[in-house]
């Protein structure tokens, strides 16, 4: 939130305020705002409890932080932690340095809880220097 206010800057804001309120009145504005700060708090965290207690024991492991539409898109999408669509698989099996420096992609291990496909059904298998068929529709 602040993150992007510099020093200098806070310097700056903090003369402003000794000058606009002066140095008898700042503490007590100070802490006006600090109380005003916890009860909204206070307010908060009674509204969540509220809302915890009426969604029954089902939801008590409700986190409003998932309602965040990118915390929200992510699980809905990818399942929170897990990775069901495959992209850890993908994203191992790549080889960026293999690629940058024209080698040949090493051989990924096999995975051998899938069962392998069957090959599909040919015809007689092709004699050495014989052409495979070449269909005009497929190309």
């Amino acid at each position: 939130m602040f993150s992007d206010i510099g020093p200098l800057e806070v310097v700056t804001l903090v003369i402003m305020a000794v000058v606009i309120f002066g140095p008898d009145k700042l503490p007590k504005l100070i802490q006006d705002t600090m109380g005003f700060i916890r009860k909204i708090r206070s307010f908060a965290d009674s509204a969540k409890e509220d809302i915890r207690s009426e969604l029954g024991p089902e939801f008590k492991d409700f986190d409003f932080e998932d309602l965040h539409p990118k915390t929200f898109v992510r699980k809905q999408l990818l399942g929170g932690n897990e990775d069901p669509l495959g992209f850890k698989e993908i994203r191992d099996g790549l080889d960026f340095k293999s690629v940058l420096n024209d080698e040949p992609p090493k051989a990924a291990p096999a995975d051998l809880t899938k069962s392998p496909s069957p090959a599909p059904a040919t015809g007689d298998p092709l004699v050495k220097g014989e052409r495979p068929p070449f269909d005009l529709d497929a190309t």
